[in-house]
């Protein structure tokens, strides 16, 4: 679904800004559409998924980036991103909480998607693992977010 479709769907206009963003934002939406597209002969049935995280990650980030640390985006058009969809939500608040700037995806801090009820393997500090074993999460195939 191209930008131009949600835009139609949302039925608002974009706010002030919305032109800086947009060019960026249609870059990611093609490279998501290459990614779903893209073959999966070969990889294990979640590795098809790691760039799809890896590109809702970056659309996000990029719009947290221009919205709270730049700030170079106003509150409308942040709303605006969060409410037509262009990035994950969820994802953006965790950001916001201490021990979470630098989080992959959402799926690795709900326990329920684990074999024991923790954290994902990539939430584990760098210096408590060996650093000779290469460690990948299943779920996106992160190495390590939380440092």
């Amino acid at each position: 679904m191209s930008l131009n479709v949600k835009l139609r769907r949302m039925r608002k206009k974009p706010p002030a800004g919305w032109d800086a963003i947009e060019s960026t934002l249609e870059e990611f939406e093609q490279k998501m559409r290459d990614a779903e597209t893209d073959s999966h002969e070969g990889k294990r049935k979640s590795e098809a998924v790691w760039p799809i995280f890896r590109i809702n990650h970056q659309r996000s980030r990029y719009i947290y980036d221009l919205y709270y640390k730049k700030e170079e985006i106003s509150k409308e058009l942040y709303q605006f991103c969060i409410d037509g969809k262009f990035v994950d939500a969820q994802l953006i608040a965790k950001w916001k909480k201490q021990g979470y700037e630098n989080l992959c995806c959402v799926r690795c801090v709900q326990a329920r998607d684990t074999n024991f009820g923790t954290n994902c393997v990539c939430r584990v500090p760098r210096a408590k693992i060996d650093s000779d074993r290469v460690i990948e999460c299943v779920h996106c195939g992160c190495r390590g977010c939380s440092g």
